[in-house]
């Protein structure tokens, strides 16, 4: 205790002084004594695993391990005492974006990011097509049509299903009201991540957009491609009336004009097979083995593999930086398209960087490109 602050203890009356300062010294003893004890015997140190050091202090991610560029989060109490594990809380102001606009005359990629409730977190990209008003649209309305999911349907994939055919008929009645015509071939891909609990990540894909998860140091694809070259989306196409042509690079679209098979919007081509229900996959996070989580759009994914966007990030100090660094090196390697990335850190962090990867201003394109 101060100086000043006994003084102004005695002025404020004496006997209170001399009680209070009885007890403090007790307790001071009582601390003293149990110091020493904890320090000559381990065994009897009263600890959990959301306070690993008995302190008494919240656990932070430093409770995964001690290594260089680690983000420093509280442990999140309610989902760690019912999953049974520390888990971190996820900070949006960690989460990393980047986007450029490659060599097109308008960046049509998009994304969004936000708390939905207190316990899911939303993170997306949509890459439009044919104009921006499709893409506009879902960055708009998405988190709307999500959140009003929520309120009914616990599963989080049923919600991501329900709010993307939902947004596919929105944008249907808003292209029909509108003198636009160019609304009815304007579309969009959409990648939707979901995470509860901080535990919980449950991802929707339709188009090209990719989701994928970077685990032990290696990527774990979240996403697939809805490409006519996937044989089961092109038997839809050919059963409900379209075709597939494949253009002078080799590329298959679908009535020689769309290059995925699942979109949101492109409404003249709804009669021809194409779809606006997602695939969707959940996984169960491991924060001591779990780096971040990157959405990315095919400017970024038909040029750089997932393994060497998971090579990129490792080496980098934040997510910030990473999701530059993903644009950047994109760019470098010949991307003409919009590129954009989101990076959302996990538990591990910075755990997993590997020395031996360089930035680099050339590539072979073997190991590249959409389908790796």
């Amino acid at each position: 205790m101060s100086t000043a602050a006994l003084i102004s203890l005695v002025r404020n009356g004496g006997h209170q002084v001399r009680r209070r300062a009885l007890l403090t010294s007790r307790l001071l003893q009582d601390d003293k004594r149990l110091t020493i004890v904890c320090q000559s015997s381990t065994t009897e140190r009263r600890t959990s695993r959301f306070d690993p050091d008995g302190s008494g202090r919240p656990a932070t991610w430093d409770a995964f391990g001690i290594w260089d560029n680690r983000i420093d989060e509280p442990i999140l109490l309610p989902p760690s005492i019912k999953y049974g594990k520390p888990i971190p809380k996820i900070s949006l102001e960690n989460v990393g974006c980047a986007t450029h606009i490659g060599k097109r005359k308008e960046n049509e990629d998009r994304f969004d990011f936000a708390q939905l409730t207190d316990d899911i977190l939303y993170f997306a990209v949509y890459d439009g097509h044919g104009g921006v008003a499709a893409a506009d649209f879902c960055d708009k309305y998405m988190e709307k049509y999500i959140q009003e999911f929520l309120t009914e349907e616990r599963n989080l994939e049923t919600v991501l299903t329900k709010a993307f055919l939902e947004i596919d008929k929105a944008f249907s009645r808003h292209a029909h009201l509108s003198a636009d015509a160019t609304l009815l071939n304007a579309g969009s891909t959409a990648t939707v991540a979901l995470l509860r609990d901080g535990i919980e990540l449950v991802v929707a894909s339709v188009g090209d957009s990719r989701a994928l998860l970077c685990r032990k140091g290696k990527a774990m694809k979240l996403t697939t491609d809805h490409t006519p070259e996937r044989k089961d989306e092109k038997e839809r196409i050919k059963k409900c009336g379209g075709f597939v042509a494949w253009n002078s690079l080799g590329q298959p679209h679908v009535n020689g004009r769309l290059a995925m098979t699942r979109s949101l919007g492109d409404l003249d081509l709804k009669n021809s097979g194409v779809i606006a229900e997602p695939e969707t996959k959940r996984v169960r996070l491991h924060h001591a083995s779990d780096s971040f989580l990157a959405l990315t759009t095919d400017g970024v994914n038909f040029i750089v593999n997932s393994q060497e966007i998971c090579d990129f990030i490792n080496q980098c100090h934040d997510p910030a930086e990473a999701a530059r660094v993903v644009i950047e090196q994109a760019m470098q390697y010949g991307t003409e398209d919009n590129s954009k990335a989101i990076i959302v850190p996990f538990g591990a962090w910075g755990k997993y960087s590997n020395s031996q990867t360089n930035f680099s201003f050339s590539r072979s394109f073997a190991s590249s490109g959409r389908w790796s």
